[in-house]
C-alpha cells in the first residue's frame, strides 16, 4: 500500500471489533475501511488480504520509547 496516501493511525482510531486502539487498517476494494487492534488484525487479515489493501502498523508496538536519563526531563 502506498503509505504516502494513508495517514498514520492515531490513539483516536479504534478497533471495529473491540474498541481497543487500532493498528491495522483494511481499505476494502469495494469501498470503506475496517480498523483492527493488533490481535483482531492478526485474526481477520488472512481472510481480507484479497479483498482489501492492508496497512499494518502493529510493528510500532515493538518499538522502545525513548527515555530521558535520570535527572533530565
Amino acid at each position: 500500500m502506498n503509505a504516502t496516501l494513508v495517514s498514520p493511525l492515531t490513539a483516536a482510531d479504534r478497533c471495529d471489533r473491540c474498541g481497543a486502539r487500532a493498528y491495522v487498517r483494511a481499505r476494502l476494494h469495494a469501498g470503506g475501511e475496517l480498523l483492527f487492534c493488533a490481535h483482531h488484525g492478526r485474526e481477520h487479515i488472512p481472510a481480507l488480504k484479497d479483498l482489501a489493501e492492508i496497512d499494518d502498523q502493529s510493528s510500532s508496538l515493538d518499538e522502545t520509547p525513548a527515555v530521558a536519563p535520570d535527572g533530565e526531563r
